[in-house]
């Protein structure tokens, strides 16, 4: 292919790209995405074992500020932790790990990056996975 045959796919599909979003958006009075901060999910709380009520506790703490209360998520500040994208054969236990180590970079979402959970420790980490893994398999997500 040459330059020019790329620049015209390329700027083909740019056209393409811009109609779906467009469509995608256009305002029709209708409200398709709710508002800044509501929450993304419906969850149903379970009877929470003793160290998962220890990790509500620590998230609501550390992570609700971004994913909501009990990982519901919160539209425009941080995805539900209570979806299919978090069941663990796609994202390990070992990944809530790093991802409060280290932070995260945006993958899934269109967040923005994730950064490093401050306060918490691998202790407070592992209680805060076993809740939300509580949280997941009350939902279906196994």
């Amino acid at each position: 292919m040459t330059a020019r045959t790329l620049a015209v796919v390329a700027a083909g599909l740019a056209t393409i790209l811009a109609l779906a979003l467009a469509t995608q958006f256009k305002d029709t009075g209708e409200r398709k995405y709710p508002g800044q901060g509501v929450p993304m999910v419906e969850v149903t709380i379970p009877e929470l074992s003793e160290q998962a009520r220890t990790g509500q506790k620590l998230f609501q703490e550390n992570c609700s500020a971004c994913h909501g209360d009990n990982a519901v998520g919160k539209e425009g500040f941080g995805p539900p932790l209570v979806h299919r994208i978090y069941e663990p054969n796609h994202h390990s236990d070992g990944a809530f790990f790093v991802a409060a180590k280290q932070g995260v970079r945006a993958h899934h979402w269109p967040f923005g990056d994730m950064p490093p959970v401050q306060n918490a420790s691998p202790r407070d980490v592992e209680r805060i996975v076993v809740f939300v893994r509580e949280l997941q398999r009350a939902n279906g997500i196994y």
